[in-house]
């Protein structure tokens, strides 16, 4: 284990983003995380750069039968992202995933609703953007969250990660500018296998750390 749980992993991981502040690279910056399981790492990471937080809502996904496998994901109501390689290995094709696309979407709107209760997302333009997960299996999600962000016309996109499979950290450089991901273990196999308690976030932490921040919810 690396991590004790989510709120360690997010020391961690900001203790490496304030040095890259000193040095000039994280002019500007805003925090945005995936939820709900990057809310806590990205809180830490905020309150360390003294900026704000925010999300970004996504879901994933999942293969039939194997939920916990990310073939996919989709952020607002953009048109879902695939990982082409697993599609073909699982020998699925997208029209078979339709419904499991509409019920994600239906959730992603449930959560979208009751993080934000009616508030904008806010305006990336022209800013570094902080797009921060507890961690990377397949990087989908994170790629569709990246490529999501990157039509908002950020000044410079950096995906932040505590852990990662390294081949995933690797390939997501295309959609980033950046990629921080300080454990890259070679047996790397889920992203709890490296947090001694990595215990589901609930909306109602996520509600909460929001309202922290000065961003109020529904809920």
């Amino acid at each position: 284990m690396l991590f004790h749980d989510h709120r360690h992993a997010g020391r961690e991981l900001a203790a490496r983003l304030v040095e890259r502040a000193a040095d000039g690279a994280l002019r500007d910056p805003v925090v945005l995380a995936l939820p709900r399981g990057g809310v806590p790492v990205a809180a830490e990471v905020a309150r360390a750069l003294g900026t704000s937080l925010d999300v970004v809502v996504a879901r994933k996904i999942g293969a039939p039968g194997s939920p916990e496998t990310g073939v996919g994901a989709i952020v607002g109501d953009e048109p879902p992202v695939y990982d082409r390689r697993s599609l073909e290995l699982l020998g699925l094709t997208e029209e078979a995933l339709a419904a499991d696309v509409e019920r994600e979407r239906t959730e992603l709107r449930r959560r979208e609703e009751l993080y934000r209760g009616g508030r904008p997302a806010p305006d990336v333009g022209g800013r570094t953007v902080l797009l921060v997960d507890d961690g990377l299996a397949t990087g989908v999600t994170a790629r569709a969250a990246l490529r999501f962000l990157r039509r908002r016309d950020p000044a410079r996109l950096v995906l932040a990660v505590p852990v990662g499979a390294p081949e995933s950290a690797e390939s997501l450089r295309r959609d980033a500018d950046d990629v921080v991901c300080p454990h890259r273990p070679r047996s790397f196999q889920s992203v709890g296998e490296w947090y001694e308690d990595f215990a589901q976030v609930l909306d109602r932490e996520v509600i909460d750390t929001l309202r922290a921040f000065g961003r109020p919810s529904r809920g």
